[in-house]
């Protein structure tokens, strides 16, 4: 069963006071009413987001802080990260736009706004749009993203759009070291520079996380990890922002390639390795259960997270659609009941959850983790050619059972069934996005990848296609324990 410490109670929030859940197993342990906002949240919940999809409006293109890992002016199509847009929406172009996309995806059931700036620096925007669709598409989950800069200001008209979820990226509580990641704020009809701007974001942002925990909407944290700068700092901001009562911390990677134009980036600011990044999350984790499927998304993003679907429902593409509106709502409420009742059943006959944090095995055996890597395009299933993946599921194998630690980006190197051209350097960088791994799942893979995976120390394995990955990463562990495979250490990666 999964291994959750049942000895904790519950706070008022309803999670642990020492982790705070969002897998299947702590779902077990929230309470009801907790359950219901995050079982079908792709963000909130690990085990929903191989099951839901989301959506983001980019209705807010105003910002009222510059951080030094931010330009929103570079935009490319093929660019996942924070604050890239194709095109900037009207309100009522948004909520067009979102009804289109939940007719066609039925099983969207988030809609949030997180830029390309910041909601709440646009409110008069986003509201209009939350509005809309409290009343046009009430089963939609609302949410939204901010500095929380305005946060304290707005809690009430949070409350009454019934946004129940919301994020704030909090990067530090020393104004010192805000002042090395934010270089100004534009605060009381001035900008304002240095440590005196870092010291009003961060008590904005503490003071609108206690309002929003106490009217009982569930608070995700967002944490930009810079190495050299907040690393270890980020392990106290998750203690002290889980005490306060949020919901769920995320640990996000910097992203820093010079070709974005960022202050960091051109800096040669490094971002973290995998294995820095996992070491931080799971140093936070004694604090705060942490989100580990995070895709850092554009703030356009359309379809399941890792994902991106926006092409299909540009607004020249919108504008020529009709919408039955009312059975496009009747088709996402059955779909979202058939998947409850489906994962519900499948916990029940299994007695252990389905997409718990981690799956244990019966009996401890001896033997190292093993970290194997997943191509899945979502359902909790091994079911994506390797050619055709855009990133990878890494969870990690141990003698404690299974858990997800995390995703790595890569890139479509196979465009057909058979004939994939030169891709040799685009393989080259899938295969280092995974050299800390031994094992790939996936349904198919071509006869160079799997050469070229097995000379750099990766083993590939099709066996268990279409099966739950999971139960496959928990059979791969015992195959190579049995193998004798596990009493010595991994193979280093060759070159």
């Amino acid at each position: 069963m999964a291994q959750i410490d049942l000895g904790t109670p519950l706070t008022a929030s309803g999670c642990s006071s020492s982790r705070c859940g969002s897998s299947a197993a702590q779902m077990n342990l929230l309470a009801a009413d907790i359950q219901k906002k995050v079982q079908d949240h792709p963000c909130y919940s690990e085990q929903a987001h191989h099951h839901y999809a989301r959506m983001h409006v980019a209705v807010a293109p105003a910002c009222n802080i510059q951080c030094n890992y931010c330009n929103r002016k570079y935009d490319c199509s093929n660019e996942s990260r924070p604050g890239v847009v194709s095109e900037v929406l009207t309100p009522a172009q948004a909520v067009k736009k979102t009804l289109a996309v939940a007719a066609a995806i039925p099983q969207m059931s988030v809609l949030g706004i997180a830029g390309p700036g910041d909601a709440l620096a646009n409110p008069a925007r986003t509201f209009s749009v939350f509005r809309e669709l409290q009343q046009r598409a009430p089963d939609l989950k609302l949410c939204l993203s901010t500095n929380g800069l305005m946060l304290p200001e707005y809690v009430e008209q949070i409350a009454a759009a019934n946004v129940d979820h919301v994020t704030i990226t909090i990067n530090c509580l020393d104004p010192d070291i805000g002042a090395r990641i934010y270089p100004w704020i534009f605060w009381d009809h001035r900008r304002i520079r240095g440590r005196e701007a870092a010291e009003i974001l961060i008590a904005q942002q503490q003071k609108g996380l206690e309002m929003l925990v106490a009217r009982g909407i569930l608070v995700k944290v967002n944490s930009v990890m810079i190495p050299g700068i907040n690393d270890e700092h980020l392990k106290e901001v998750s203690r002290v922002v889980r005490a306060k009562g949020a919901f769920l911390h995320n640990v996000m990677p910097l992203i820093s390639d010079p070709a974005h134009g960022t202050f960091f980036g051109l800096a040669g600011q490094r971002g973290p390795s995998s294995e820095e990044l996992q070491a931080l999350q799971d140093a936070c984790a004694g604090d705060m259960n942490m989100m580990r499927h995070c895709r850092q998304c554009r703030a356009d993003a359309v379809g399941m997270l890792g994902e991106d679907r926006g092409d299909e429902f540009s607004m020249e593409k919108v504008e020529a659609m009709e919408i039955d509106e009312a059975a496009a709502m009747a088709r996402r409420v059955a779909l979202r009941a058939q998947i409850n009742a489906d994962l519900e059943a499948r916990r029940h006959a299994a007695h252990t959850p389905v997409s718990s944090q981690v799956i244990a095995f019966h009996k401890p055996a001896a033997g190292r983790p093993v970290k194997i890597a997943v191509a899945s395009t979502g359902q909790n299933l091994i079911n994506q050619h390797f050619g055709h993946a855009r990133e990878f599921l890494v969870y990690e194998a141990s003698s404690s059972g299974v858990r997800f630690i995390g995703t790595r980006r890569g890139a479509q190197y196979c465009s057909g069934e058979s004939e994939c051209g030169d891709t040799d350097s685009t393989l080259d960088r899938n295969i280092a996005a995974l050299s800390d791994c031994e094992v790939l799942l996936c349904s198919r893979i071509g006869h160079e990848p799997w050469s070229k995976l097995e000379a750099a120390g990766i083993q590939p394995d099709v066996s268990h296609a279409l099966e739950p990955i999971e139960a496959a990463a928990a059979a791969v562990w015992q195959d190579l324990l049995k193998a004798g495979k596990l009493d010595r250490p991994a193979a280093p990666m060759r070159a």
